[in-house]
């Protein structure tokens, strides 16, 4: 290799990588550059090499590509959350259209493969309904809230976060206010010691109720009352004050006890014109308008007219199969996780839709099991985690043999890959839709529709 660590070289960035970094060559070898723009000549020091690549960090910036914006968030640099901050929007969904192509050649092998424009949000701040905000200390012991550095547990401190709405930045104030005079101390990851742990908040899209969590290691914290009342008064649309206990060692944030300590249980969504509750404990996704056109894609890539079986595996709290349930003679809904599978009954009874029924079971069993109850879904739709679907579920869901399949994907790599095998079987894809569900960060949804088109056609 021809550069080594320390090296300052000039770099031209020529694109960018799935985690968001500029990317250049340099003498043939890859560099990659956090924060750096495709059009951008710079100046930028080597800090890590490999044989056939390396990174670096910007110097100085020589030229600015022309997409280049002046930086709206103090935190952008450090905090870990968005990467695209610089660039202009158009920009950035440019940079994922061109992610998820490259992952259907390169991953999946599909080179004729169309893909349907990416469908980019209306407005790319302030859409997370759904903050996990931890809790430590900082220079004279002053109270330090925000978002971790990438890669770290080291919190950046962040009085707002231009992704969140304007009510998690009061309901921070407040909690930083009643902290600070409560004295209540504070968790200590390498100790286990300390009592706050982190703010877990919540934001209904379409009422504005929000809930404030406070996930404590212990029962409950001191001068709970007057917590209370500072968020009460500082909250707009503040409907449900939790306290999570959490007494665990651990990097997960929520523990598995909660105790309402004012307002409600829940707070109440609508989604599809459907209604949700969603507790501390919901999966719901974090961007409802992006969800809501997502959702709508599904239904239209499910084609369903009223007479079909529908199989949503991985189907989380039941929101995707509810909002088509309307247009399904029946729908089979299949999460591993407990609580989920009684939400998601739940927000079937709430919504008087009675042609559903919910499994919990892992995906490939639950889909192995109703093979052999006779079950015939026409349809079957896959919202996989990151992961994507093993081998043993591709393969259930080709011998059940359905007319189309709507698969769902947070990772275009793991989507080609399993769009690949699901070719083998002969299910080819039909349309693709990247989704931009997570604006500003690397995150890129994608949704495909696939058909039996006869085995090992490519």
């Amino acid at each position: 290799m021809d550069i080594k660590k320390n090296d300052i070289i000039d770099l031209e960035i020529t694109g960018y990588t799935a985690e968001g970094s500029g990317v250049g060559r340099y003498r043939d070898i890859a560099v990659f550059v956090p924060l750096a723009a495709a059009g951008d000549k710079l100046r930028v020091q080597i800090l890590k090499t490999a044989k056939t690549f390396a990174f670096g960090r910007i110097d100085k910036i020589l030229t600015a590509s022309k997409d280049r914006v002046p930086q709206d968030c103090m935190q952008f640099a450090q905090c870990g959350g968005c990467v695209y901050r610089h660039i202009n929007y158009q920009t950035e969904l440019k940079a994922k259209q061109q992610r998820v192509q490259d992952a259907m050649e390169r991953i999946g092998g599909f080179h004729d493969i169309v893909l349907q424009p990416i469908v980019g949000a209306k407005n790319p701040d302030r859409y997370r309904n759904k903050a996990q905000i931890p809790i430590g200390r900082g220079p004279g012991d002053e109270i330090r809230m925000g978002f971790f550095a990438s890669h770290s547990h080291r919190i950046i401190h962040c009085d707002e976060c231009l992704l969140q709405p304007e009510a998690f930045t009061a309901a921070m104030s407040a909690f930083q206010e009643w902290a600070r005079q409560s004295g209540e101390d504070v968790y200590d990851e390498e100790t286990g010691k300390g009592r706050l742990r982190h703010l877990y908040l919540r934001q209904a899209g379409a009422t504005g109720e929000v809930m404030v969590c406070v996930v404590v290691n212990g029962n409950g914290v001191h001068f709970e009352k007057e917590l209370v009342e500072i968020l009460k008064e500082k909250v707009p649309g503040l409907k449900s004050v939790i306290i999570n206990v959490n007494r665990d060692k651990t990097n997960v944030v929520l523990g598995k006890k909660c105790r309402t300590a004012w307002g409600s249980d829940y707070i109440t969504d609508t989604l599809c014109g459907l209604s949700f509750h969603i507790s501390p404990m919901s999966f719901y996704q974090i961007n409802r308008d992006q969800a809501e056109r997502l959702y709508s894609l599904a239904g239209e890539y499910a084609g369903l007219t009223g007479n079909e079986t529908l199989l949503d595996l991985y189907c989380g709290t039941g929101t995707i199969g509810l909002s088509m349930a309307k247009n399904a003679a029946k729908v089979i809904g299949v999460e591993i996780v407990e609580q989920a599978v009684e939400d998601a009954k739940r927000n079937a009874e709430e919504n008087h839709i009675e042609n559903t029924e919910f499994i919990c079971a892992d995906a490939a069993k639950a889909a192995s099991m109703l093979a052999y109850r006779g079950e015939q879904p026409d349809v079957v739709v896959l919202d996989p985690p990151r992961k994507g679907c093993d081998a043993e579920l591709i393969e259930t869901v080709a011998k059940m043999a359905p007319q189309r399949v709507v698969y769902i994907s947070c990772d275009p790599a793991t989507l080609a890959r399993d769009l690949k095998l699901f070719a083998q079987k002969g299910y080819q894809p039909q349309i693709i839709t990247p989704v931009d569900m997570f604006p500003r960060t690397a995150h890129v949804e994608v949704i495909i529709m696939m058909t039996y088109c006869g085995r090992d056609k490519k």
